[in-house]
């Protein structure tokens, strides 16, 4: 029978679920009315990107202070104006009669604006050369002022460069080499498509419809596919257990906790692009949490409901379903922050019902959590709880905009010259689908996660308290399997490499090639248009030696492809031998089955 930790299964059909009740242990105080302060800050909100303006005022602020104090700094940077300027306008002359030059200054490795030829020829290639000596002395000017704190001089570094993007010729319809032949191609139809793009997308976005294309991926019926059931639902999620394919199964199964700021099927995608379906045709029983996308009504959720009636209540499931087999956990993203948890506080209380861990692009220490921390401090926090309090959560489009700032050249910029300056529209793709599909983050659950974990650390500090008590990484003792991704600007692998560090047990590090999504969707290299997927793997045995990042990308063995299969190998060896394939549910154990997979829960606006 279920234990009495998890909530008693719903073996009706699914109704409206009523306000998830929060312990004792973690209650907030009841909701006040938001102040003029956060109606003033919400409001602020809609035009910062929810980004602190107080924030900004502080970081610069600093920065402007400490730079009118350094006249040394300000006489470099005039010199290096004067120099600059110099070189600038004999490349120029030179390129005017037609003479070969050498680039002032070339863009960064992951700067691709300027790569296409046309960028080469005058008077653009002028263009271009002026903007990046520009951006280089902005970045020379905002970094490297003594006395500035290092935290102030990202967030000035950052601003800036979003600032310059602004007057990058690459935006403008006038300067930029690929929009000025098109249009002369196309007599300017380029420019009506692009208009009708911008006002069709301006629509969609005010009536809160997905992207064009979006409907044609819809859950159960093009993506989330693999057949399955609901075998257990609460106010938080669905349980879904897949349907095996294959005649005989691994006794232990795979419970796989992805992250509530996005929907679960992000894993199980397309037939050929899904992680879920690789597995059961791999011969494992597969489980899968689908989390509600919560509303005002779940506010007052917590970390701590999100383990207890997420994991804990899934693991009961399971454990019942299974014949008490123990589990093989995974975890991405946020979920593998909140799995780490988990199994810390099982550890700590002799809980063997593991039998593994794998964390996908999961951070346990966010010390170096990349350039996602300029978004985070103690003046970003309380904007952002002002911002959440008379909703009761964080937009789905609030929290989106902090990220395509982190790659806006990618998300933001070049994605205007296409669709309203080419007029051009690229095809949508599930990976594409699936991310405009996004979800909410409960007010309690969001500021508990960037206090707990962005601003304190407190996990990876041994200060993270469950049930009144804290936790350690180190008390895990199950074998680790932890995967990086070489471009992730949302858990950059450094950070994610710490549960090295953090862990004495067994663990086997991969990373491969792409970014936070792509790169952990293994088998993409499917598509003509994403370069070839690589990988890098090793293990550290328990009680191993510590490697540093750069040491052991240098040892670790590069293989090519997926590293899916690898995955697949290591569970295996860690797995009894095949046999019979368990039931769906457990209906004389209390767990009935509730619905076909997806379930109700994905598909909930």
């Amino acid at each position: 029978m279920p234990t009495t930790r998890a909530l008693a299964p719903i073996a009706a059909a699914p109704q409206p679920p009523a306000p998830l009740p929060t312990p004792p242990s973690v209650a907030t105080p009841p909701a006040q009315a938001p102040t003029l302060d956060a109606l003033m800050h919400a409001w602020q909100a809609h035009f910062t990107l929810s980004v602190s303006p107080a924030a900004l005022w502080a970081a610069f602020s600093d920065w402007a202070a400490h730079l009118a104090n350094s006249p040394e700094k300000q006489l470099a940077l005039a010199e290096q104006a004067a120099r600059d300027g110099a070189r600038l306008a004999t490349y120029a002359q030179r390129r005017a009669f037609g003479i070969d030059a050498e680039p002032c200054v070339e863009p960064p490795p992951h700067d691709r604006r300027f790569s296409d030829a046309d960028w080469r020829q005058p008077p653009f290639d002028v263009a271009s050369q002026a903007f990046l000596l520009w951006q280089k002395w902005w970045h020379e000017a905002t970094t490297g002022v003594r006395g500035v704190a290092s935290a102030n001089e990202r967030i000035v570094e950052f601003a800036t460069r979003q600032l310059l993007d602004l007057f990058s010729p690459a935006n403008s319809p006038f300067t930029h080499p690929t929009v000025l032949r098109a249009t002369a191609a196309e007599h300017g139809q380029n420019l009506v498509r692009g208009f009708l793009n911008f006002v069709e997308d301006s629509q969609r976005m005010l009536t809160g419809r997905g992207p064009v294309g979006a409907e044609g991926f819809v859950p159960g019926r093009e993506v989330a596919v693999t057949p399955g059931k609901v075998v257990y639902r609460n106010e938080l999620i669905e349980l879904l257990q897949y349907k095996p394919a294959t005649d005989t199964v691994r006794p232990e199964p795979v419970l796989i906790v992805p992250a509530w700021i996005m929907k679960y099927y992000v894993l199980d995608l397309s037939p050929e692009n899904s992680l879920v379906r690789h597995l059961v045709a791999s011969g494992f029983t597969v489980f899968m949490i689908s989390w509600r996308n919560p509303g005002t009504g779940e506010r007052d959720l917590g970390m701590e409901d999100y383990r207890r009636l997420g994991i804990e209540a899934a693991l009961d499931a399971v454990g019942s379903i299974c014949g008490g087999a123990k589990v093989h956990a995974a975890g991405y993203c946020l979920g593998g922050t909140l799995l780490a948890i988990a199994a810390a506080q099982m550890a700590r209380d002799g809980d063997h019902r593991l039998a593994s861990m794998t964390l996908l692009a999961a951070q346990t220490d966010f010390s170096e959590a990349g350039e996602l921390m300029l978004f985070i401090n103690r003046s970003q926090i309380a904007f952002l709880e002002d911002v959440m309090s008379e909703q009761g959560y964080l937009d789905a489009r609030q929290m989106a905009g902090a990220f395509q700032l982190l790659r806006s050249n990618d998300l933001i910029w070049s994605q205007a010259v296409r669709n309203y300056l080419l007029g051009l529209r690229r095809p949508l793709t599930d990976l594409m689908a699936w991310n405009a599909d996004a979800t909410r983050m409960p007010y309690r659950m969001h500021s508990d996660y960037l206090r707990h974990m962005f601003l304190r650390n407190d996990l990876a500090e041994g200060r993270y308290m469950v049930e009144g008590r804290p936790v350690a990484l180190s008390d895990i003792r199950v074998p680790i399997f932890a995967v990086g991704t070489e471009t992730d600007h949302v858990a950059p692998w450094r950070s994610v490499f710490k549960i090295q560090l953090l862990t004495d047990t067994d663990v086997t590090f991969v990373l491969t090639t792409g970014g936070h999504n792509v790169g952990i969707l293994g088998l993409a290299e499917r598509r003509r248009t994403l370069p070839a997927r690589a990988f890098r793997i090793a293990e550290r045995p328990e009680h191993g030696r510590h490697p540093d990042p750069e040491s052991w990308m240098a040892a670790a063995e590069r293989h090519d492809g997926s590293w899916w299969p690898a995955w697949i190998s290591w569970l295996a060896e860690r797995s009894g031998k095949a046999g019979p394939r368990p039931t769906l549910g457990a209906p004389d154990k209390g767990y009935s089955i509730l619905g076909d997979a997806p379930g109700t829960y994905v598909i909930e606006p």
